[in-house]
């Protein structure tokens, strides 16, 4: 059973620029490397974007892991604005130490930026 704070905390997180890497999720293709952003919640991307309900995988280079962190997420939204077609995506399964880099990482950047 999830805690409804928390849901609310990850929406209110900050969003974060980023050049991640985004595929299908099980897919054997390599990462197609997209400018986007990453919060507690998800990732979003510009460009190609895959329909709502898609699994996807995200590669995100954060700093503090030798390699790149790979999560998984489900695309929820669609839009297409002034920088074109991007895609939103929920996190799924997230591992607690991928979420504990990626909580450290927006903490970093949004005292950084302070």
């Amino acid at each position: 059973m999830s805690d409804p704070g928390r849901d609310d905390d990850r929406r209110a997180s900050a969003r974060v620029p980023m050049r991640l890497g985004i595929r299908k999720a099980d897919s054997p293709d390599a990462f197609d490397s997209r400018e986007g952003n990453l919060s507690l919640g998800g990732f979003a991307w510009h460009g190609a974007a895959l329909s709502v309900g898609t699994l996807v995988e995200a590669s995100l280079p954060l700093p503090g892991s030798q390699a790149p962190v790979l999560v998984r997420g489900q695309v929820l939204n669609v839009s297409y604005g002034a920088r074109g077609t991007s895609a939103h995506a929920r996190f799924l399964d997230l591992p607690l130490e991928a979420e504990l880099l990626i909580a450290r990482y927006l903490d970093e950047v949004e005292q950084a930026e302070s």
